[in-house]
């Protein structure tokens, strides 16, 4: 079998010569520790190599097969959104400067890097409320399984609870966190769409680390986070908020009711949807619990000379001090999404976001208004951002490739949470009300 690589810059020159330096004669050799019994012999079972004009036309016949948010209308949310991202954001991050950028925590980081990322923190800070937010993580998930890490390791106690308003792949994540830490995830039933909080009073007991709620939660509603704080005041137990950050714009900040950690998503702020990711986690907490957070934190101070400068303040993770003082293995963040994120809200302003978020806001509750009038029916009455949750007659599945059909990209199916045919359905601010309307007109046509 040929080693030969198609896109390897060398030459068979090349080639001899680091052989030459390694000590073997072949690539046959190099390998010869390898058993033959467990090497494949015969040739793999792929097409046979293209060229680059050829592999390119090949891509884009693929590539075409996926339908994106720019070729239809998308009312489909839970967890990413199509959001409107200014071009300043991209004009930024594929600057080179940041584009080809080391994850910036070793000590000769940029200035601007620095900058950048204590900007993301800032205003995370001011969103949630908090005191102080890290340079961010992989995605939202990661932070929820951070921050019960977190709690669990400062209260020393056994179980964490979640609310079943917070994302399944959310609840999942803190599940495998949990195997490896060593302790126990509680799932808190719904009443309706929002946390039963006589159920959940119920589950909290002496070995609670935390309890988890999502802000809006995962269908859509807004919990009443003052209500779940009440029922920790009594015990050691911390309030843990994943928290979309646009609706953090007009929505009470969670730190001001109670929360003590806050975490969540940045897809929502200048980030693509990407076909689910990758995306940036965020994670805020108080001054109490400050040093004990995953990941870094960029801190400002001055020089020598009295000027203005930016410096990695935390790095607890177990590469920098001693495995056991460790507070976690996170050893990355996502600081380009980071930035997008900051580019982001510095070029639509405090303003801008609040004015943005009332926009997801007036779609979201202009589409519910024409579903009720054209005969549907909400399940569930708390407020919502923008999304929500509609009853259907026929099956989701089918529904959706109707409107899929008929140029629409419908809302997520939610029906196995309710035992009946039920919908996801989201209006981000880029849903025009032409859109809207249509979109119910043929979702009627669909659920006959």
């Amino acid at each position: 079998m040929s080693f030969s690589h198609r896109y390897l810059p060398i030459t068979a020159e090349d080639r001899a010569e680091m052989l030459k330096v390694i000590g073997v004669d072949s690539i046959e050799e190099l390998f010869s520790d390898i058993p033959a019994s467990v090497r494949t012999k015969d040739e793999l079972n792929i097409p046979a190599s293209l060229d680059e004009h050829r592999l390119m036309e090949l891509m884009k016949q693929l590539a075409a097969q996926n339908t994106t948010a720019n070729q239809m209308p998308y009312f489909l949310g839970a967890g990413t959104y199509d959001h409107f991202i200014p071009s300043v954001v991209n004009h930024v991050i594929l600057k080179s400067e940041f584009m080809t950028a080391y994850v910036p925590y070793q000590a000769e980081a940029s200035q601007g890097e620095l900058q950048a990322l204590f900007e993301f923190q800032s205003m995370i800070c001011e969103l949630t409320g908090m005191d102080a937010a890290n340079s961010s993580l992989y995605d939202g998930f990661t932070s929820l399984g951070e921050a019960c890490n977190l709690a669990v390791g400062v209260t020393r106690k056994s179980k964490v609870i979640l609310s079943a308003g917070v994302h399944q792949q959310g609840v999942d994540v803190v599940k495998t966190y949990a195997y490896g830490m060593e302790y126990d995830v509680a799932v808190s039933p719904l009443s309706g769409t929002v946390t039963d909080l006589e159920a959940l009073k119920g589950l909290i007991d002496d070995e609670t680390a935390a309890v988890v709620v999502q802000y809006p939660n995962f269908f859509g509603s807004i919990e009443d986070l003052q209500a779940v704080k009440d029922l920790l005041v009594d015990t050691k137990s911390l309030l843990i908020v994943v928290a979309n950050p646009l609706a953090l714009a007009v929505l009470e900040a969670p730190g001001k009711l109670g929360a003590d950690i806050v975490v969540g998503d940045t897809q929502p702020l200048g980030i693509p949807m990407s076909f689910g990711g990758p995306h940036c986690g965020y994670f805020a907490t108080t001054k109490q619990y400050m040093r004990k957070m995953p990941s870094r934190i960029v801190g400002e101070t001055v020089d020598a000379e009295g000027k203005r400068g930016f410096v990695m303040t935390l790095q607890t993770r177990e590469q920098h001090i001693r495995r056991e003082k460790a507070t976690s293995n996170m050893s990355s963040n996502q600081a380009l999404f980071a930035l997008a994120s900051s580019v982001f809200m510095s070029a639509l302003g405090k303003v801008g976001m609040q004015e943005m978020a009332q926009k997801n806001i007036n779609a979201a509750h202009y589409l519910h208004q024409q579903l009720e009038v054209n005969g549907f029916e909400r399940i569930g009455d708390a407020p919502f951002f923008h999304e929500f949750i509609l009853k259907l007659k026929q099956p989701v599945d089918q529904v959706n490739q109707f409107m899929f059909d008929n140029g629409f990209m419908s809302g997520f199916d939610v029906s196995t949470y309710f035992d009946e045919p039920a919908l996801l359905l989201c209006a981000t601010e880029k849903r025009s009300k032409e859109e809207i309307d249509q979109f119910v007109s043929l979702l009627k046509e669909a659920n006959q």
